[in-house]
């Protein structure tokens, strides 16, 4: 049983991006205990009202904005209640697993098992059908890919059916901008990528390719 669920937002300054923008945060505290991840929206420092928590305006786009952050409050107490109607212990960080969809559960098919499955295929066919070079650079994507889920998702890892055309283009935008990737090499990466989607939309984990335009 918990005591209490707060729910708050925080402009998180220290990630500001380059066109001046910084995303907004989550922030869960149950019983003093406090997570946080971001919102994936982005908002110019000087238009956030830290005291009200919400963007400063009264135009189209600050009520926008105010709805997508009143639904990701809402998102979180109907969290809080899903849990406890399934009898499962309450803590910040279950919270934060129902709502990014990571939560344990028997249908799930979590990315970084599958990648790492893969990869594993690779490495015992290196010499063979595979050179080491291959395997290296598909050991290299894993770690980008979990790197760029923690920041910008902030969890290590997402249940494949929560990968769309969003998380290709904005992976596409994190290696190029946060990891200094060339052209060739990011499509590299983004190629491997593709051969791990392929294996799930061949093992029916998903319905359909989440790179249309990649």
């Amino acid at each position: 049983m918990i005591s209490t669920l707060c729910v708050n937002f925080a402009l998180k300054k220290s990630k500001i991006m380059a066109n001046g923008t910084a995303p907004i945060y989550l922030r869960l505290t149950i019983d003093g205990t406090r997570i946080e991840f971001t919102t994936r929206r982005y908002i110019s420092p000087a238009r956030w009202n830290a005291a009200a928590q919400k963007m400063t305006g009264t135009n189209e786009e600050a009520r926008a904005f105010k709805q997508y952050l009143s639904s990701f409050e809402q998102n979180a107490y109907n969290a809080c209640r899903e849990l406890i109607e399934s009898k499962k212990q309450v803590t910040v960080q279950a919270l934060k697993a129902v709502l990014l969809g990571t939560f344990e559960s028997a249908e799930q098919k979590m990315l970084v098992p599958i990648f790492e499955e893969h990869n594993r295929h690779v490495a015992a066919l290196v010499g063979q059908d595979y050179a080491k070079s291959t395997l290296e650079r598909y050991k290299t994507s894993l770690k980008h890919t979990i790197e760029f889920m923690r920041w910008h998702y902030g969890v290590p890892d997402i249940d494949v059916k929560k990968i769309d055309h969003n998380f290709i283009a904005t992976y596409e935008f994190y290696l190029r901008s946060e990891k200094k990737c060339r052209n060739n090499t990011t499509v590299k990466y983004l190629k491997n990528f593709r051969k791990i989607i392929k294996i799930c939309l061949n093992n029916s984990w998903i319905d359909k390719a989440p790179y249309a335009g990649h």
